[in-house]
């Protein structure tokens, strides 16, 4: 298993959507903030309005392997926090990924 750098508090979390930049689609929403560190971390936020635990566990898997997946891609110094909405149940993983490369080509371009 790989060791991500991930977000653990609210605070954590809070600071980002603050402090942040948002850009959606119709599967996931994607905050990024530069953290002034040369670490990429990552938080996600996957709601019970989503699904039961199983359906929200799976998510938060394929997100995280989307994460490793596009890690070249990913700027230096980024915290980046996805929330998965109701549309990711069911979804796999090519869908997740081209969802979280979209949205991150559109943050690394602005």
């Amino acid at each position: 298993m790989r060791n991500i750098n991930s977000l653990k508090n609210t605070s954590e979390f809070r600071e980002v959507y603050e402090k942040g930049r948002s850009s959606a689609n119709r599967l996931l929403v994607m905050y990024v903030m530069k953290n002034g560190t040369e670490e990429k971390k990552l938080g996600i936020s996957v709601s019970k309005k989503v699904g039961n635990s199983i359906v929200r566990h799976r998510i938060t898997r394929i997100i995280r392997e989307c994460f490793v997946k596009a890690g070249p891609d990913l700027p230096e110094g980024v915290t980046i926090v996805i929330v998965a909405r109701n549309q990711a149940a069911g979804k796999n993983f090519s869908d997740l990924y081209d969802a979280f490369r979209y949205l991150l080509k559109r943050m690394v371009q602005t």
